[in-house]
């Protein structure tokens, strides 16, 4: 009876153990770690995916649109390789809403780590590089993407349209329009399917009513819900259903007609105050250059 009861408790805490796995299988990061002495990556509670590199006295700071996470392994390897006088870079992937707000307030605060880095290079959509133009001594364009609706593998919930998304039944992982520029563009796309009538039912009523989840930062929660399935579709970046099929998750992207489409300009701008400033003109040359062109594209984004 004794050994029974160990063998019940012993199925049970596998049971659990495998849940928990499961529970963080999707997980970030999904980039590769920086090689060190010790890696303490723990899922859900010390994981912190949006910083990158070396923090400690950086010879390049760059704040890029979050959606460009993906791109950041190759790119500054690429990069490390053509400048090698480079060795300590330091890259932050938030929101470009938060990033501005970083910028302009000269801090952040990620649950006990408060970061003062100031950045060389900053990326966002052009609309937003704009609202900040007195900030950039120097901008220039770089690559360019276009919307989609990331869905789990098979689209069990049969989404086909941005009508679709009306559907009460149907839950949706929408960027919040607050700090992602995505946001608005996928509003203005909602509103060239269905007019305001579709714009208010998913941005208000199923808001209301919990089917409509406003993300807090949807490059890392949008495809987590529809992995985990919290979500039965996503507005995305179309490079963002790119790289997760790269990465062997289980979704698909549905095209979003051109008619009800938007494109978003990438611009890179270098700041006024930049501590290093010969290394942010490095690399504003070597983000138009062709090897940089050719990583933008592996990953979904287009460059002419």
């Amino acid at each position: 009876m004794k050994n029974f009861l160990l063998l019940g408790l012993t199925i049970a805490l596998l049971g659990v153990q495998e849940i928990k796995a499961q529970e963080h299988r999707f997980d970030p990061p999904w980039n590769t770690p920086p090689e060190s002495a010790l890696n303490f990556t723990v899922p859900g509670i010390d994981n912190i995916p949006d910083l990158y590199g070396d923090i400690e006295n950086p010879q390049l700071t760059v704040f890029f649109a979050g959606n460009q996470f993906m791109v950041v392994d190759d790119l500054l390897a690429s990069f490390k390789k053509e400048y090698p006088q480079y060795k300590r870079i330091f890259v932050e992937t938030l929101p470009p809403g938060i990033l501005a707000k970083q910028i302009k307030g000269g801090s952040i605060t990620i649950g006990n780590l408060r970061i003062t880095h100031k950045p060389d290079i900053y990326t966002a959509s052009k609309r937003a590089i704009n609202e900040m133009a007195d900030y950039f001594s120097h901008t220039q364009v770089y690559c360019y993407n276009n919307i989609c609706l990331m869905v789990p593998k098979g689209n069990p919930a049969n989404i086909s349209t941005l009508n679709d998304l009306g559907n009460d039944k149907v839950r949706i992982s929408m960027p919040n329009p607050q700090w992602e520029g995505i946001g608005e563009q996928i509003k203005a796309s909602y509103r060239k399917a269905g007019g305001e009538q579709l714009v208010k039912k998913i941005m208000e009523d199923k808001v209301k009513d919990g089917s409509t989840y406003l993300t807090k930062i949807h490059h890392r929660e949008s495809p987590m819900r529809v992995l985990y399935g919290q979500a039965d579709a996503a507005p995305v970046w179309a490079s963002e259903v790119v790289y997760q099929k790269l990465i062997g998750h289980p979704v698909e992207g549905i095209i979003i007609p051109d008619a009800q489409n938007t494109t978003a300009t990438y611009v890179a701008a270098k700041l006024k105050n930049a501590s290093h400033a010969q290394a942010a003109d490095d690399f504003l040359k070597f983000i138009n250059s062709a090897t940089a062109m050719d990583i933008y594209k592996k990953y979904g984004f287009t460059v002419d």
